[in-house]
């Protein structure tokens, strides 16, 4: 019994207990600055725990005065605070954002006044799999829509087609039969945007394909069509392997979403068609070993916000004279493919990527 006791009595050395924590831990001074971080806050924050010593946590994040404050109002209240859902950039690491959720603690440490515990739980893959689910369940209802809207739309435009080639017949003269022209002209100018509606026409043919090839494609094309002060710049992975897809259509995804950002720059940019590998990612319900992730990022003026939520609904544009097409369109060839189209945006630095599984044979249920 007295070893029993010992061993009870015995103090606890809570440092290995924090360092393998999978949620990232900090503590602060009473003038907001590090003491401790735990493994999982250097990978969080990308620094070095030696680093962030003595170092105030909002001199770490890019527009961290939000938790900077939190630590005050925590600090002066004496109980405990929660945030949710905060964004977390590291400073210096604009390419990494995090969706976070935050919990500060007063320490009442003896020779510690003032001190904060900061517990911060990246939420960013589970907020990442309810958005892609959303995204996958609104293709579905775009689909949906889609195919009633073109059911509605060809069977009185087919007989507004056939009664103006019936009425051309019966004309006299070539300037009564131009205004008939007109008429069949537009009539079918609306079945092929009915048309576009529906996305590709023809099933998936999928063959052994280079990504960046079909890339140096599309930006052949970019190169071509953009302004003179629009600068296109190209960053390849060339640990991609071949992906198994259909050439045509994705060539026609990719060739939308440049064709996208070159417009929402205008006269004057830059837009980068970046590949990449990335890990363990999910699409939807379902987690891929590996995925190529196809990047447009373009420095223009970003997606409106009010847009944010439909900006893949056919028809839902924020360009003056656009058809709001192209984005739907290439949802729907990368949901064909296994893979989907994501955006983050903000003023200047907008990112769609098209993600393609590589391995699908890999794929398990997240």
């Amino acid at each position: 019994m007295a070893a029993e006791r010992d061993c009870n009595d015995a103090p606890l050395d809570v440092a290995p207990l924090m360092d393998a924590l999978s949620t990232a831990v900090l503590v602060v001074d009473e003038r907001a600055r590090i003491v401790y971080l735990n493994p999982a806050a250097e990978d969080l924050l990308a620094v070095s725990a030696s680093a962030a010593r003595k170092r105030r946590l909002v001199e770490l994040l890019t527009g961290g005065d939000r938790l900077d404050s939190l630590i005050v109002r925590t600090r002066v209240s004496g109980e405990a605070l929660a945030q949710r859902e905060c964004e977390l950039v590291p400073a210096g690491r604009s390419d990494l954002r995090y969706l976070v959720d935050c919990t500060f603690t007063p320490l009442a440490a003896p020779g510690f006044p003032g001190g904060v515990l900061i517990e911060i739980a990246d939420t960013t893959r589970q907020t990442r799999i309810h958005r892609d689910n959303a995204l996958l369940a609104q293709l579905g209802g775009s689909r949906m829509m889609a195919r009633q809207l073109a059911h509605e739309i060809k069977n009185p435009l087919g007989g507004l087609r056939g009664a103006a080639q019936l009425l051309e017949r019966e004309l006299p003269s070539d300037e009564l039969k131009e205004y008939t022209r007109v008429i069949i002209g537009e009539a079918d100018r609306l079945r092929a945007l009915v048309d576009s509606l529906l996305g590709p026409t023809r099933a998936t043919q999928r063959e052994p394909a280079n990504v960046h090839e079909l890339l140096d494609r599309v930006y052949q094309l970019l190169r071509a069509e953009a302004p003179e002060g629009v600068v296109i710049q190209r960053d390849y992975d060339p640990s991609l392997p071949l992906l198994s897809l259909d050439r045509d259509q994705v060539i026609q995804a990719m060739l939308n979403l440049g064709r996208n950002a070159v417009q929402a720059l205008g006269t004057h940019g830059q837009l980068s068609l970046r590949t990449r590998a990335l890990m363990n990612v999910n699409i939807g319900e379902r987690r891929h070993r590996v995925v190529a992730s196809v990047q447009f990022e373009d420095n223009g003026p970003g997606v409106p916000p009010e847009l944010g939520e439909t900006i893949f609904y056919p028809l839902v544009t924020a360009r003056p004279g656009g058809s709001g097409l192209g984005l739907a369109v290439a949802q729907d060839i990368a949901t064909r493919h296994g893979g989907l189209v994501e955006f983050d945006s903000r003023p200047g630095r907008t990112v769609f990527a098209l993600l393609l599984p590589i391995e699908t044979t890999h794929e398990q249920t997240a």
